[in-house]
């Protein structure tokens, strides 16, 4: 039996003995830019001709391998938007916080802090050992300070996890919540973060009313990718996946949405590269104006 072709896509993600994904780092390096000032520079984020052409040949590759069903119902069938939380939230404060608190250190340990974030919460639940965000974030920045040896304080940790709850939304959300909503389409959070962690966001932004009632994992005590969690979607919404798009952060997050069967839309702030997990979005763009475009048909 022959083997379906699998998508061409840009580079490779392993998955080591200590599930350390490639694009952590990435975004470590890209988060670190706040005010237009970089404060974190690996080489890996100059653009130069070799890399223009690299991103725009993904691009171009991800628009051919649009799925014929998106093509064939046309996007203005897409009634619901179920987002993903950073999409939406700008994260970068944290770890400029982190290199604020830790000079010359911040780099490394969030690169870490955030790497076993993640790790943590997918291990959490296929060990049937759930516990939220909050605390698996809390408890990813102590190891990760243990481990490279850094002296944490009581102080500094609570100083760093309440940068969470002052995170604000990107500048390109507000005009295009509205334009989504004006188009007609519903809109939530589907969240790893927890509801208080999204409540801030929200508050902090100035967008109380633009989404329905957060979906966090909290309600299931399952983690994404999961499929109990992009489940919440299609019970909130009370519509059948193909009407309801999902708007991802992350590479990973795209492949479960499109394992799911999501119609998937990557909003890929960080230049990442395209996980090679046998999927591909329907979808990519480097903010929520391409979003809008793809979602409503514009």
């Amino acid at each position: 039996m022959l083997r379906p072709e699998r998508p061409r896509q840009q580079a490779s993600i392993v998955l080591k003995s200590g599930m350390v994904s490639a694009e952590i780092g990435r975004l470590c390096q890209y988060v670190f830019s706040v005010n237009g000032r970089r404060l974190f520079d690996g080489g890996h984020m100059l653009l130069n001709r070799r890399t223009f052409t690299a991103m725009t040949a993904v691009s171009v590759a991800t628009a051919a391998v649009l799925p014929s069903q998106v093509r064939a119902a046309g996007r203005s069938s897409f009634k619901a938007i179920a987002f993903d939380g950073f999409p939406i939230i700008d994260p970068r404060p944290v770890f400029a916080r982190v290199e604020e608190i830790f000079p010359g250190k911040g780099a490394e340990l969030s690169a870490l802090w955030r790497t076993r974030q993640f790790e943590y919460g997918w291990l959490r639940t296929l060990g049937g050992r759930y516990t939220d965000f909050w605390r698996v974030t809390e408890d990813a920045l102590a190891f990760a300070a243990k481990a490279l040896k850094i002296e944490l304080l009581a102080e500094q940790r609570d100083r760093l996890m309440q940068t969470y709850l002052e995170l604000k939304a990107w500048p390109d959300v507000g005009p295009a919540l509205r334009q989504l909503r004006d188009a007609g389409l519903r809109m939530v959070f589907l969240s790893n973060l927890t509801a208080p962690m999204l409540d801030a966001a929200i508050k902090n932004s100035g967008l109380e009313g633009l989404l329905e009632p957060h979906l966090s994992t909290d309600r299931v005590q399952a983690f994404k990718p999961d499929a109990r969690a992009y489940q919440m979607g299609v019970d909130a919404f009370g519509l059948p996946k193909e009407e309801i798009v999902f708007a991802a952060f992350a590479g990973w997050d795209v492949a479960g949405a499109k394992w799911f069967g999501y119609p998937t839309f990557w909003v890929n702030r960080a230049n990442a590269a395209v996980e090679e997990l046998g999927v591909a979005s329907d979808g990519m763009g480097s903010g929520l104006n391409d979003l809008v475009a793809f979602a409503t048909g514009r």
